[in-house]
């Protein structure tokens, strides 16, 4: 990972847009996380929270095959190079074909997903039995609907973002979660657990519908007279097309994998899924914040790149390599905190209720597992827009069949022959799940720098940079662990306000003292904000 130990300049409207695109998913995400810790009160790691959890995936498999991943590699490409040529009638042709291609296709899925469903729950939970394996069923089938409104949703978020509008296409997912935070604070005191999971799905429902209305006056706006279409002639409408396919692919090959680990986990005892399920919260949220944040910010930006082909590439670079440094900074002492201060983050947010000290444990064990591949997976988020900037979808496709591959077989591995080979209860194979998908990865990520490399010139993040970022992190974590120690067994609300506020601001101080240009920036930032 190494380049020039100087740091890229990293354009003004870059870092204003990822701002607004952290700011929108920090929104989002804390809507999230007090939805989630709402439902551990009422659910805790029991057997309806299983059922949930499991369910909320597959539908989730139809809104991540057709939804923001898919349309940022070929949707928000074509289309922002469409508005940088000032074509703005054929940006609304492809527009309404990509509308209507999602329209139709999700349609038909929804159906033959609601028909399915039994054979579904079959292949993805087959250590659920009876009332458990019902339930899921009826909740996959009220869920669908819902993730069909969210694939509409998601072509809102590629429209807004290709004309630079991120905060409100992030902030949307705000009322989804609020109508689920509704729905459980007024039926989880008066409802048993297995009705309140179906109301709560009804909810969910409700909050996609929400989200969506949010997002679309605003984006009719900005296309002034489009139509839905299912002509696809257009050269550009076919560009999508084509580049919709292997993305297409290389979604639902990633999604196979998830699917996987939850197949492995409805193995294990009683809890493992709802605990990976939690476990997966608090770790996407660095994702989501940092990686996602930054892709998304720089995607149309570079989509939007003209010139020879040496110049574009220099773009690329200087972009790139600025974004891998602001990734960094922010994700790195995540994997810290996550490492050392897991138990306080997870006792902070779900212990309440049914979620015991004990689930805690649990929980933080299996986070600390994700921190494998925390970094890794971030910054191939960006390396990975990189190459949809250039059109080309099917290089990161090919690596993420390997990385599925190999996630696959550790996954396998660490579940369920190595526990018992090791003599640790069998319970904590979920942690070997998440183990192995950080190995995995490492290796994608190393493949995707490499071959972009040979493309557009050396990218990376100086070893030095590195170093420092460790050692500020490791340092603020070994105070902020003592302090913990030393306060001994309280709330764990003011306990992790305390903790992880001596942890985060002794961090951003030692990345001071390092003269880091991210802190700095910051820090001039909130110094003319107060002034």
């Amino acid at each position: 990972m190494t380049t020039s130990a100087n740091a890229p300049p990293v354009p003004a409207s870059a870092k204003r847009h990822a701002y607004l695109v952290a700011a929108g998913i920090f929104l989002s995400r804390i809507a999230g996380l007090v939805r989630d810790r709402i439902f551990a009160h009422y659910f805790g790691n029991s057997d309806a929270a299983d059922a949930f959890k499991a369910a909320f995936r597959i539908p989730n498999f139809l809104q991540n095959l057709f939804g923001e991943g898919v349309l940022s590699a070929s949707f928000i490409p074509v289309y922002a190079g469409l508005l940088a040529r000032k074509d703005e009638a054929e940006a609304r042709r492809v527009a309404g074909a990509v509308a209507s291609l999602l329209a139709l296709t999700t349609s038909l899925l929804v159906l033959v997903g609601v028909l399915a469903t039994p054979y579904l729950i079959d292949a993805i939970a087959p250590g659920f039995h009876g009332e458990k394996r019902q339930l899921t069923i009826q909740l996959v089938r009220i869920l669908f609907p819902g993730a069909g409104l969210l694939v509409f949703s998601a072509w809102c978020l590629g429209v807004l973002n290709s004309h630079r509008r991120f905060f409100l296409s992030y902030t949307a997912p705000v009322l989804w979660n609020a109508a689920m935070i509704a729905t459980l604070w007024t039926f989880g005191s008066r409802d048993a657990q297995y009705p309140l999971a179906q109301t709560l799905a009804w909810g969910s429902v409700v909050g996609s519908a929400l989200q969506v209305g949010m997002q679309l006056p605003v984006v009719l706006g900005l296309l002034r007279g489009f139509h839905f279409t299912l002509s696809f002639g257009a050269e550009n409408i076919r560009t999508v097309v084509r580049n919709f396919a292997p993305v297409f692919i290389g979604r639902g090959v990633v999604q196979i994998s998830a699917f996987i680990d939850a197949l492995l986990a409805s193995l294990l005892p009683g809890g493992a899924v709802a605990a990976l399920a939690y476990a997966q919260t608090l770790y996407t949220l660095p994702v989501s914040l940092f990686g996602m944040s930054v892709s998304a910010a720089e995607l149309p930006a570079m989509s939007g790149a003209l010139g020879a082909e040496e110049e574009v590439a220099a773009v690329l670079r200087v972009r790139l390599n600025s974004g891998l440094r602001q990734i960094a900074f922010f994700v790195l002492p995540s994997v810290v905190a996550f490492l050392m201060l897991g138990d306080v983050i997870v006792a902070a947010i779900y212990r309440s209720g049914r979620f015991t000290q004990t689930d805690v444990l649990y929980v933080w064990g299996i986070l600390a597992g994700s921190t494998v591949g925390l970094l890794a997976s971030t910054l191939g988020r960006l390396y990975a827009s990189t190459y949809y900037a250039l059109r080309d979808t099917r290089t990161p496709l090919r690596f993420a069949v390997l990385r599925v591959i190999l996630t696959t077989i550790l996954g396998y591995l660490f579940a369920l022959p190595l526990p018992h080979l090791l003599g640790i209860q069998p319970r904590w194979g979920v942690a070997g799940l998440t183990i192995s998908a950080g190995i995995s990865s490492w290796v994608e990520f190393t493949l995707l720098r490499r071959a972009l490399n040979r493309r557009i010139g050396a990218s990376g993040l100086p070893a030095t940079f590195l170093a420092q970022l460790w050692a500020a992190a490791l340092i603020a974590a070994a105070v902020a662990w003592t302090v913990h120690h030393a306060v001994g067994p309280r709330s764990p609300i003011p306990v992790a306000i305390l903790v992880l506020g001596i942890y985060g601001g002794l961090y951003f101080a030692a990345a001071l003292l390092f003269r880091l240009p991210e802190a700095r920036s910051i820090f001039s930032r909130a110094r003319n904000a107060v002034s």
